[in-house]
């Protein structure tokens, strides 16, 4: 068991130690040694995770690894402590393989920066180091810790270039777009704390049959656990993108595409779904926040896919698509289908980085060039791309044997068979994203690899990326492959109870997973039907007859343009909120500030030195002036006295 500890605290904190060597003495290594050593711990961090993997299959249970006495204030008490279960030390083992593949690959594609790019290595350790806190935390105000690292670490990473204006502006909507989902998040954690008496994952869970019953009065009365549980679900829509608070996820695609594989892959965005996962014994008993989870993440996979399929830029179509899968996965956990949750998130990490960071070796292929329209004819000169983006996409469409094929279809198949109205919904959006997810992907392919070059100079420079940017796409392929079918057992399947050894709640009559196996043969087979059909709908659209996207948009301009512009939720924010505040702002500033508070003691000083200027006029120095004025006092005060007599 020591050893197994010893191994998950390098596995934590070994990333640690890369961004404070590489950002404290980057510029006096260099970027060279800054590289190395970022990537050699990377790689300590990996192997001793995945050296613990090995250790918790081997039934080790629930443990606490120790790191430091924290806050000890009255009756409240928060350690620095690791959890070490199965749920932790598998996202953890996820964690540290796709980031060290991003590392590795982030040498080859930042190789042509101007500035130095020790900086970018330091913040990618950074950002790692934050989510392995998060999953490792033994307490929510640990998961705090880590969940607010990882968003300063996607703040500087997003802004990485930041001379550009549009770099800067992503940036700081992705920070402010989360800090509001955090209000209700803390919110969330104050309440466990004041009702529950404790932040301890440990005591919670003790705690909360107990607290079933009890009630939160709050505009009318309310059940105190569906308060609690609605309030942390909010808090993940934020850092997982769901409709309402999902605008910050495409602009993130301003940061280097490393920056967005990682985020979209492996941190940040999964954040949400492993919080409601932990706080599974909690979310289980809150059926009308449940319900609200599968309406949100079924309308927001519907949403994201529609999106994707007019946009034109490479990444935004990806990131879309993430948005998409995250509605999957919420969908998996309103119906109580934790496990299946899990492993999508974990399936969906080996492909979406994949697909990443092949749009990442198309961009550098075409000079930075990210409109699709633009491109064309590209897989004679990139054909180690092209196969990966194809392994990449058939794994998102969920198409047998790949790996997104027995994850999806193992939440469509929770949906169904939970047998309630919300859960059909979630399952008839699935089945309809499935579709859209297929004919967008295929459209990204057959724009981008097929058909004639729509810019010549562009094709005719294309070229194949360098060793260090392929091999992460070999790795990730291979995972996009099998992770599906040597997962699954462990995961969903007949092993998955042992698996996670407590680690995700089993509460007595509401485990969806033992269902699975009875869902009707073509219930199961409809989500793959669907992914077929729109690939051949997108071959049909993309490369038999070409002219029909064309002519649908022309046709259907109002549908089209909204559909471009995401839903005009940008536009509605900008109107609700944003436009509203800043006349506020300007108000204040203006009107209050400059007017008032400043123009008060302002005037009162231009006053006081007018009056000052005006006395200086009599000192004028002259003897004569001083006894002229003293004569003309002496006689209006003789004539004062005169007077009054």
């Amino acid at each position: 068991m020591q050893a197994a500890s010893f191994l998950f605290e390098v596995a934590v904190f070994a990333p640690l130690v890369g961004f404070l060597v590489a950002g404290g003495f980057g510029h006096l290594m260099g970027d060279a040694a800054a590289r190395v050593v970022t990537i050699a711990l990377m790689t300590c961090a990996a192997l001793s995770a995945i050296g613990v993997l090995g250790f918790e299959t081997g039934d080790v249970g629930t443990f606490a690894v120790p790191v430091a006495d924290w806050i000890h204030a009255g009756r409240f008490h928060a350690d620095w402590q690791l959890r070490m279960d199965m749920l932790s030390v598998s996202v953890v083992a996820m964690v540290t393989v796709v980031s060290l593949l991003v590392h590795v690959y982030s040498v080859g594609y930042m190789a042509h920066e101007a500035q130095p790019v020790y900086r970018f290595f330091s913040y990618l350790s950074l950002f790692t180091f934050a989510m392995l806190m998060l999953v490792t935390s033994d307490n929510l105000l640990q998961l705090f810790f880590g969940w607010e690292g990882v968003g300063l670490a996607s703040y500087l990473l997003i802004g990485y270039w930041y001379d550009r204006s549009s770099a800067c502006a992503a940036a700081i909507k992705a920070f402010v777009v989360n800090r509001v989902a955090d209000l209700f998040f803390l919110l969330g954690i104050s309440l466990i704390f004041i009702r529950l008496g404790s932040v301890s994952y440990d005591d919670i869970f003790a705690a909360i049959p107990y607290h079933v019953n009890d009630t939160f009065q709050l505009f009318g009365t309310h059940p105190l656990l569906e308060v609690i549980a609605t309030l942390l679900f909010i808090g993940a829509m934020g850092k997982s993108a769901q409709l309402f608070l999902h605008t910050w996820l495409p602009d993130a695609m301003e940061g280097p595409t490393p920056v967005s594989a990682l985020i979209h892959a492996a941190t940040m965005v999964t954040a949400g779904i492993f919080l409601m996962v932990r706080m599974s014994p909690l979310v289980e008993l809150a059926p009308v926040t449940r319900d609200l989870i599968v309406l949100v993440g079924g309308t927001t996979s519907f949403f994201a896919a529609t999106v994707g399929l007019v946009q034109p830029d490479i990444k935004r179509t990806i990131a879309y698509s993430t948005c998409s899968q995250l509605g999957y996965m919420f969908v998996a956990v309103g119906v109580g289908a934790y496990q299946a949750s899990m492993f999508h998130l974990t399936t969906h990490a080996f492909f979406k980085a994949l697909l990443f960071l092949g749009a990442g070796c198309v961009i550098h292929a075409v000079r930075d060039e990210q409109d699709m329209f633009r491109m064309g004819g590209l897989w004679r000169k990139i054909p180690l791309t092209y196969a990966a983006m194809w392994i990449g996409s058939l794994a998102l469409a969920g198409i047998f044997p790949f790996a997104g094929y027995w994850s999806k279809d193992a939440i469509l198949e929770a949906a169904w068979m939970s047998g309630s109205t919300m859960g059909h919904y979630g399952w008839v959006m699935g089945c309809i994203t499935a579709f859209l997810t297929a004919l967008y992907s295929w459209r990204l392919i057959f724009l981008v690899f097929h058909g004639t070059p729509r810019d010549a100079h562009l094709n005719a420079g294309a070229h194949e990326s360098p060793p260090s940017m392929l091999m992460p796409l070999a790795v990730l392929s291979v995972g996009a492959v099998v992770a599906g079918v040597a997962l699954a057992p462990f995961y969903i399947g007949a092993r998955q109870v042992a698996f996670w050894n407590g680690a995700i709640a089993a509460i007595s009559g509401h485990d969806i997973m033992a269902q699975l196996e009875e869902t009707p043969g073509i219930i199961a087979l409809v989500p793959t039907f669907a992914a077929v059909a729109g690939i051949v709908v997108a071959y049909v659209c993309y490369i038999a007859s070409p002219g029909i996207p064309v002519a649908m948009a022309r046709g259907l301009r109002p549908l089209y343009l909204f559909l471009l512009n995401k839903w005009y939720f940008d536009e509605l924010y900008d109107f609700i909120f944003v436009r509203p505040y800043r006349a506020l702002a300007r108000f204040l500033w203006k009107d209050v500030d400059e007017d008032v508070v400043e123009g008060i003691p302002e005037g009162l000083a231009r006053l006081t030195a007018g009056s000052a200027g005006q006395a200086v006029r009599v000192q004028t120095g002259s003897i004569a002036v001083y006894a002229f004025s003293m004569l003309i006092g002496l006689v209006v005060l003789l004539s004062t006295m005169l007077f009054t007599r």
